[in-house]
């Protein structure tokens, strides 16, 4: 399930099957998603009997504890971006560059090895994430190095997430939401040769392309 947009009021939220690659349901959006979007979509699957093993998902503060009756995988790929968003391609320090070498080998590595290498960081570094220092404005101490922080306990708070495909591997959870991203990807190219349809047209296109593409 991801959430794609055209600039602030239009986007679309899709649920697609990665197994068989069919789009499941849609809605389209005049504003950013919020859980109750995506807990309607599944309560329609649910009232078309459809039976859901498990749910990959991205971003959206509080949906993986909202969905925690369903088996979730909180997608990988999206969990580099937002470690390598709050270190930037260059951080400064050492700390820093060996967190964002860790989180680049999360797709790639298996849950032991990660979680081991992750510990041993925090080992190595815990001391220096909790450094204050006062700031210069209002005289508050706050912490020396938050961003390097902040990349460090997202991957903690979303560790529980991070690894459903691995301890559920008979179910072939995919471990990214790669597959729906693509579509993504593709979808806008399409539409961005159509910049002047309106609003209603553009729906309309979007419709036709997950018939056309994902519904045979």
């Amino acid at each position: 399930m991801d959430a794609t947009y055209w600039g602030h009021n239009f986007g679309v939220l899709v649920f697609k099957d990665a197994k068989r690659g069919k789009i499941l349901w849609r809605k389209f959006l005049d504003r950013k998603e919020v859980l109750a979007d995506y807990l309607e979509g599944v309560e329609w699957l649910e009232q078309h009997c459809f039976h859901i093993k498990g749910v990959v998902c991205d971003g959206l503060r509080g949906l993986p504890q909202a969905l925690s009756r369903y088996k979730v995988q909180y997608c990988q790929f999206h969990q580099v971006k937002t470690v390598c968003a709050y270190l930037t391609r260059n951080p400064k320090t050492a700390a820093g560059i060996e967190l964002r070498g860790l989180a680049k080998m999360l797709c790639h590595t298996d849950k032991e090895s990660f979680v081991g290498a992750l510990d041993e960081w925090y080992e190595q570094w815990g001391n220096f994430i909790k450094e204050r220092s006062k700031e210069e404005k209002t005289g508050r101490m706050t912490y020396t190095h938050r961003r390097l922080r902040s990349a460090y306990f997202s991957l903690k708070h979303n560790m529980p997430w991070l690894w459903t495909w691995y301890d559920y591997s008979e179910i072939g959870i995919p471990n990214t939401n790669n597959g729906i991203e693509a579509m993504n990807t593709d979808l806008k190219t399409k539409l961005r040769v159509h910049n002047g349809l309106s609003k209603r047209h553009r729906m309309l296109f979007i419709d036709e392309y997950f018939r056309q593409h994902f519904n045979r």
